[in-house]
């Protein structure tokens, strides 16, 4: 079994800046890509950025210049940098990684259990 942990949400005010982290643990033989979502209330969990295990990276458009996606393979963890925060950003931010546990086996979605972010104006 494998499990992602986030951490770093919290309040910020509009402009401010937060840092999100996602540690996965257990049962790891690789991971391949790992992303952040979000979800904020009364709408559906869209994606925010994406990153390969080689380091390419993805961005929805709405967060493109804003946000930049890292790992640290050797941690397995991911990260997630927020500049630039405003209301639009505001929602429950999760983490996804797609994670191989054998050499035998395709790599299996685990998700995180969410860390809100709160935008004050």
């Amino acid at each position: 079994q494998v499990q992602l942990v986030e951490s770093g949400g919290g309040l910020v005010q509009a402009g401010g800046s937060l840092r999100l982290s996602c540690a996965a643990s257990g049962r790891i033989f690789s991971i391949n890509d790992m992303a952040w979502y979000r979800q904020a209330p009364g709408k559906q969990r869209e994606l925010v950025a994406t990153i390969t295990s080689g380091g390419s990276t993805n961005y929805a458009d709405s967060v493109k210049g804003r946000f930049t996606i890292s790992r640290d393979n050797a941690k397995n963890t991911v990260y997630l940098r927020m500049n630039s925060l405003n209301s639009e950003d505001a929602g429950a931010y999760y983490c996804n990684a797609k994670v191989r546990d054998s050499v035998l086996r395709q790599p299996n979605d685990y998700w995180g259990q969410g860390t809100q972010v709160t935008v004050s104006s």
